[in-house]
């Protein structure tokens, strides 16, 4: 079937290709100036010391509970409601994934299950900011500080977003950022590793480069490192999304204002909340939710039902410690039935920088036939 609303689609300019246009036209491919006034513009954007540009976000969360000092033997608590690159970071470093359950509003890590989730093996929360929703970020700073833990933002989904007046990714140990097509912003592939931790820095630096130090030679390795460079092709689309970032997360305000005016008054739906106390929502997807009444089997339905009609639609997120990867993880099943309720009945709306309102307004039209049928 042809899809002609797609679930996502990127926003290149006429300026974003002239730039990448521009780096072609050079002899440096990599590891060049574009890299650093990448780092640069993004650090100065969110407000950190440090800003470390690699290959995408997964190779962020690697890095960064890397150079934090978590591997094997230690435990990192995470939120089972996300996309599984965090828990598989966790894993990278030989660490054990702890699930916890979701808050039913935020649908963000809840505080309280962190807390009991705590054992002394308990090196580390990744706190993720889920569909650019700030996670309670006192709270968990709190608890992170009373039990000496170190604390990983994801803020993949969360460029730009805000929790009370600090950018989401700058108030833990290390912050992590990602580009692809999906994101709010993109540089093809790519990532951003952000903290106030000169030492952090140099480590992921290092680390991304096959273990070069800033005194290494180019065939000498202080530490065993990995190939998690960023191109400056990539660089170059990324820094010139940065220059117009307040009007891409303005355009997506918008479309996400718009499909909550056409759907507000369907009782079958729980629509994400366009404002949260404190806080400023980076719209990285637009999910709702079917009411409790819905099944799993009935989501299925209605996204099929869309897909018929062009479409494209998801489900956001499939709980990872469903998933056979991690079934192993747990002696008993886990037991988070919040999780486990909200996932069944999300469904992602296409959401895009440049979706128009004709295409908005189809979508509801289509997903409220579905609902009915």
């Amino acid at each position: 079937m042809e899809i002609r609303i797609p679930l996502s689609s990127p926003d290149i300019d006429e300026d974003d290709i002239a730039a990448v246009v521009d780096v072609l036209r050079t002899s440096r491919l990599s590891l060049g100036p574009v890299l650093g006034e990448f780092e640069r513009a993004f650090s100065e954007y969110v407000g950190c010391s440090h800003a470390v540009a690699v290959s995408s976000g997964t190779a962020g969360l690697h890095l960064a509970l890397l150079a934090l000092g978590i591997g094997p033997g230690d435990e990192v608590i995470v939120p089972s409601f996300t996309f599984i690159a965090a828990a598989n970071a966790i894993r990278y470093v030989g660490a054990t994934a702890v699930f916890v359950e979701i808050e039913p509003v935020s649908l963000n890590m809840d505080p309280e299950c962190v807390e009991k989730a705590i054992t002394p093996h308990t090196r580390a929360l990744m706190v993720v900011h889920t569909f650019g929703v700030p996670a309670d970020l006192d709270a968990l700073l709190d608890i992170a500080s009373r039990h000496g833990l170190k604390v990983v933002e994801d803020a993949c989904e969360a460029m730009g977003a805000e929790y009370k007046g600090r950018k989401a990714g700058t108030c833990g140990d290390a912050g992590v950022f990602a580009f692809y097509p999906n994101k709010q912003m993109t540089t093809g592939e790519g990532g951003m590793v952000v903290t106030q931790i000169p030492e952090v820095a140099a480590t992921i630096r290092s680390l991304r480069n096959q273990g070069r130090r800033a005194s290494d030679d180019w065939f000498e390795h202080s530490e065993v490192g990995y190939n998690y460079r960023i191109s400056e092709i990539n660089c170059a689309l990324g820094f010139s999304q940065l220059r117009r970032i307040d009007g891409i997360l303005a355009l997506r305000a918008a479309v996400a204002a718009e499909y909550h005016r056409r759907l507000r008054d369907h009782s079958a739906l729980i629509l994400p909340a366009l404002t949260l106390p404190g806080c400023s929502i980076s719209w990285f997807v637009y999910v709702v939710r079917l009411n409790v009444n819905f099944t799993a089997a009935q989501r299925d339905a209605i996204r099929n039902f869309l897909r018929v009609r062009g479409i494209g639609c998801g489900r956001y997120f499939a709980p990872i410690h469903l998933q056979p990867a991690y079934r192993f993880l747990a002696s008993e099943p886990w037991q988070l039935p919040v999780t486990e309720s909200e996932a069944e009945r999300t469904l992602a709306l296409p959401f895009f920088n440049q979706i128009a309102i004709q295409q908005v307004e189809e979508v509801c039209e289509a997903l409220v036939d579905a609902i009915r049928n």
